[in-house]
């Protein structure tokens, strides 16, 4: 059989598209989960979760930070605020934060340009000092559609970027966010364990920077499947979370038993709960199920920072009767991990309840 030249140059052209593409290979390593569907509809006429469709907007209740610095009674006023709003909704949202936002565009910007990379620079990423793994994609244990998550993300631990001496102007950028953002987690944790009355110094000792992780994201388009996860529900495995994300929204959570989608505000950071102070407050504070939706025409970004303990400090609260046994923070992991692995999602608490007989 003779090749011709043209058929040799367009073979050879769609290799180099195909190595230089930014965006994971979603579909081609996933086929088996989207070629039962492809037989009987259309892609864009599926409606793979239906309960995705019809899903409320909601604003997160808003705090000014500002106050904290205005006299005791307003800063009073403001602690109340942020206790009440992680009890009540286990999310909330803060201006004058104390991160600039020229600090959060540059972000931003640096963020853009690394996932800009074709993927297969990305999936080897060397430039910096990373730990292995870093990359990640999509869900390596996912059996259906509804544990796959369209999204692309370099999960780093600070212990690769604090330190770093600012080699290059991405890590330098994550470098003085993450100071910034870790700051602010440990004045938000503080103001928590003050307005349960617990004045210890447990976050101080044990939420080094070397323990925390930010987590770089990008969420590609997803024209062909509609109501495809971003990020599969889930509950956050740290104290805090802070978020940084754009205008383009999807991020969505529980409350009161329903899905809302969250009103996106780029001025503002969101602060959620994670597992580990749930626990810690023996549930006065709320870790909630939240989840991504990817947007069928444009990509998101987001920069979320955990702020975690290390692996051995032990969680346990000081509130009887306690609803969860003391366990460490890797054990919790561990858990999480082995049932991500056995089930394709997580369980979280409810492994770690108090056994009543």
């Amino acid at each position: 059989m003779v090749v011709s030249s043209a058929d040799q140059s367009e073979h050879l052209n769609q290799q180099v598209r195909m190595e230089e593409t930014a965006d994971p290979p979603f579909e081609k390593t996933y086929k088996s989960l989207f070629s039962n569907l492809t037989a009987t509809a259309p892609p864009q006429k599926m409606n793979l979760m239906p309960e995705l469709s019809s899903v409320e907007e909601c604003e997160l209740p808003l705090i000014d930070l500002r106050r904290l610095s205005l006299g005791e009674s307003e800063a009073a006023a403001c602690r109340k605020q942020i206790a009440r709003a992680s009890s009540e909704w286990g999310f909330f949202q803060v201006v004058n934060h104390g991160i600039s936002g020229e600090v959060m565009e540059r972000m931003r910007g640096e963020q853009k340009k690394l996932f800009k990379k074709p993927f297969h620079e990305k999936k080897n990423y060397k430039d910096l000092n990373f730990s292995a793994g870093s990359y990640r994609w999509g869900t390596p244990s996912a059996t259906c559609l509804k544990q796959l998550s369209w999204s692309e993300a370099f999960h780093v631990s600070l212990s690769d970027v604090i330190g770093s001496g600012g080699i290059d102007s991405l890590s330098s950028i994550m470098e003085q966010f993450a100071v910034m953002v870790s700051d602010l987690s440990q004045k938000l944790v503080d103001i928590l364990a003050e307005e349960m009355g617990e004045k210890s110094c447990f976050f101080k000792e044990t939420c080094l920077p070397s323990t925390c992780y930010l987590r770089l994201n990008r969420y590609p388009p997803c024209p062909i499947y509609p109501q495809m996860f971003g990020i599969m529900p889930h509950t956050d495995s740290d104290f805090i979370t802070v978020l940084h994300q754009d205008h383009i929204g999807g991020l969505q959570l529980v409350r009161d038993g329903k899905w809302f989608a969250v009103k996106p505000n780029p001025d503002a950071l969101i602060i959620n709960i994670g597992d580990l102070f749930q626990a810690w407050s023996n549930n006065v504070y709320k870790s909630v199920e939240h989840r991504v939706v990817a947007n069928p025409l444009n990509e998101r970004f987001s920069a979320a920072y955990f702020f975690c303990p290390s692996y051995d400090t032990v969680i346990e609260s000081g509130i009887e009767p306690c609803v969860y046994r003391s366990f460490s923070f890797g054990e919790y992991r561990k858990q999480v991990q082995e049932d991500v692995k056995l089930f394709g999602h997580k369980i979280g608490l409810p492994r770690f309840l108090v056994k009543t007989h």
